[in-house]
This record gives structure tokens, C-alpha cells and sequence, in this order.
């Protein structure tokens, strides 16, 4: 499996948008955390994007995992930077290829 940084910007002023489908993009990504998919989330400090680190056989399996996120279906993501990724220290390493 590869690992991928996965970075979100969001739409400008979506942030009731954002409000109200958090819990169930929060209830995905817990989805995914429990089946080893996804490794970390968080967002920014400033709320302009996310940054997101999954686990994923390649690019095109993880677009697909993307296209569920109940941000997308809400409209609030302006742009998706997807990065494969090689930690080679610290607590994810132990997750890379």
C-alpha cells in the first residue's frame, strides 16, 4: 500500500455549509480510520483546508474514497492536492510501502 497526503482547500465562506455536514464527514473518515485507510485528519488552524493522510493501492482507488467524503457531496471543497508520501520516520512510517 502506498501512502498519500491528501491536502483540502475549501470553498470561501462555506462554513455553515461545512457545519452541517461535518458529522457525517466526520462519520466517514471514522469509517475509514477503523478500516486502516485513513491514518490521520485535521484541519487547519485558519479553516481554509484540511490536510488528510490515507493508505491506498494507488491514485485512482483513492479518488474513488474521495468522491464519498460528504464534503464533496456538500459542495465545500474548492481543490484537492493528492501527493504520494514516504514517511520514513516517525509514527507513520511504519505505515509506508
Amino acid at each position: 500500500m502506498t501512502v498519500f497526503a491528501v491536502e483540502y482547500v475549501y470553498v470561501a465562506d462555506s462554513d455553515a455549509l461545512r457545519d452541517e455536514a461535518r458529522p457525517a464527514h466526520r462519520a466517514w473518515l471514522g469509517d475509514l480510520a477503523e478500516a486502516g485507510t485513513l491514518l490521520a485528519s485535521g484541519p487547519y488552524g485558519d479553516g481554509a483546508g484540511a490536510l488528510l493522510i490515507f493508505r491506498s493501492a494507488d491514485e485512482a482507488e483513492l479518488n474513488a474514497v474521495l468522491k464519498q467524503d460528504p464534503f464533496a457531496s456538500a459542495g465545500v471543497i474548492a481543490g484537492i492536492r493528492t501527493t504520494e508520501w514516504s514517511p520514513i520516520i516517525g509514527l507513520l512510517a511504519a505505515h509506508a510501502s
